[in-house]
This record gives C-alpha cells, sequence and structure tokens, in this order.
C-alpha cells in the first residue's frame, strides 16, 4: 500500500495527481472548524480550565486583603494571557481545517493533511478492514478506518486525523464531517463493490479447469 506522499502542489483540490480515467471521486469533504476545536483539540476543555484558574486567582487574591485595583490588573493580565492562549489554538484548528482535505473513491481514501509539510494517504478499499462511527450533535461525526497490522501507520503522522485513544493500531479517521453517515454509506458502498469484485477474482483463480480430455469425455 502506498501510504504517504509528501507534495508541494495539487493536480487537484484534494489530489497530488490526477485520478486514473477508471478511478472517479464519489465524496469529498473536510472537518467542521467548530466541531474540531472542541472534540479533537478541547477549546472548551481548556477555555474552562483557564476560567477556573482566573476564578482560583480571584480567591487568593481577595482572601490575602489585595486592593480591588490590584485584583482588577491581575486578572485582567491573566484574562489577556488565557485569550491570546485560545485564539493561538484555535488559529492552529483553523489552518488544519483549511489545509485538509478527505476524498473518497471509487477505489480508495485519499486524505491530505498537515499545517507546515503536506502529507497525503492513500488507502486503497482493499486494504481497509472495518471503519466506525461516532457520532456528534448535528448529524456530524467522525469515520474511523481500522487497517490491516502490515499497514500501520504512525499515530503522530497522523493527529488529528485519528481516531483517539487508538495508539497502538492507529486507525486514520474522517474527524468532525458533516452527514457522517451519509458519508459512511458511501465508502460501504464502494468498500463493498471492491472487496466483492476481488473476491471473485481470487475464486476463479483457484476454481478446477477441465483438461481437454475431461471436456472430451476422456481420462486425463
Amino acid at each position: 500500500m502506498k501510504a504517504t506522499h509528501e507534495h508541494e502542489f495539487e493536480a487537484a483540490p484534494g489530489l497530488p495527481e490526477l485520478l486514473p480515467s477508471d478511478e472517479k471521486i464519489l465524496w469529498q469533504g473536510a472537518p467542521s472548524w467548530s466541531i474540531l476545536a472542541i472534540q479533537a483539540f478541547h477549546l472548551r476543555k481548556i477555555g474552562i480550565y483557564f476560567l477556573c484558574l482566573i476564578a482560583l486567582e480571584w480567591i487568593f487574591l481577595v482572601n490575602d486583603g489585595v486592593t480591588s485595583s490590584e485584583i482588577f490588573t491581575a486578572l485582567v493580565k491573566s484574562s489577556l494571557i488565557a485569550a491570546l492562549a485560545l485564539s493561538m489554538l484555535g488559529a492552529v484548528v483553523w489552518f488544519s481545517t483549511k489545509t485538509t482535505m478527505y476524498t473518497i473513491t471509487d477505489k480508495r481514501v485519499i486524505m491530505r493533511i498537515g499545517i507546515v509539510l503536506t502529507l497525503t494517504f492513500n488507502l486503497p478499499h482493499q486494504r481497509i478492514a472495518s471503519a466506525s462511527i461516532k457520532n456528534y450533535k448535528g448529524g456530524s461525526g467522525d469515520l474511523a478506518l481500522s487497517l490491516y497490522p502490515t499497514d500501520r501507520i504512525a499515530w503522530l503522522h497522523l493527529w488529528p486525523h485519528a481516531r483517539p485513544w487508538k495508539v497502538g493500531q492507529p486507525e486514520p479517521a474522517l474527524r468532525c464531517i458533516a452527514q457522517v453517515d451519509k458519508v459512511s454509506s458511501i465508502l460501504l458502498s464502494a468498500w463493498q463493490q471492491v472487496n466483492q469484485f476481488d473476491k471473485r477474482q481470487r475464486e476463479a483463480a483457484y476454481e478446477p479447469r477441465e483438461t481437454q480430455a475431461e471436456q472430451q469425455g476422456q481420462p486425463a
């Protein structure tokens, strides 16, 4: 399986090279910024964490008898630092969504990811063992792809486009995509067609064939 390909230009959106004439795109999409920020980068949880720190700082300052003006100044500084940190993380999420393109064709899944260094993962349907869905509110969700052990991809190369906490055998994932159930149906249909065709080919290859003598009714 050709797993990765580094490139600096695209022949078509989300594709490092033009597709063969006998291959067609079934679906293309990218993560939702808001959902990716919450589910993959945990922006909401980090914001709550900063709020708790600021609240604790206010409690300690009040208990220490600090003047109101000093408390105000300290809390403003802490709030600005928290806002800057959240803004920087939000920018990373934005760049991640803008540089990501997921493509499903009738033969493979293509994942173009990477902010600084663009990588493309080509995942043929024959090498996808199974898939799983995690649904979020509004019909969005994650579509994780389980590969065969021989096709292992490093988790750090995939993140955040990987199933959470599956580090030992990482699973590439189409993260935080809209209408995940519809996309999963498209993938399932393409996967079934490819793998049923391969199964028929294998069965035909091992099917016993009659010799010329047997066809003429004579012992071989």
